[in-house]
């Protein structure tokens, strides 16, 4: 027996939706992976692919929020390791030259 065409458009309308985010999100991290390797801002866009992705599946959103934990972890290290860089270099000017 034959759905109504309300029903039709109704189906298609929610899946249209879901199919459009999946699409986009796939291309968003596919392309954020290719830039990694080639010139452009990687990471941002498979961070932003899962972003897209989240708003419809919720292992993407998971992935997402583990993604921020190790940016933050990575961001403190990255810190900590310029600190300690400046200081070092702060460190050897101020020595006087010895001849």
């Amino acid at each position: 027996m034959a759905s109504p065409p309300v029903e039709v458009v109704r189906f298609l309308a929610r899946s249209s939706k879901r199919v459009a985010v999946s699409v986009v999100g796939g291309l968003l991290v596919l392309a954020g992976l290719a830039m990694l390797v080639l010139p452009g801002p990687g990471i941002l866009v498979v961070v932003l692919g899962f972003a897209v992705l989240g708003t419809e599946y919720a292992w993407a959103a998971a992935a997402l929020e583990r993604t921020k934990r190790v940016a933050d972890k990575a961001a403190k290290v990255a810190r900590g390791k310029a600190g300690n860089a400046v200081g070092s270099v702060q460190r050897t000017v101020k020595r006087p030259f010895k001849r």
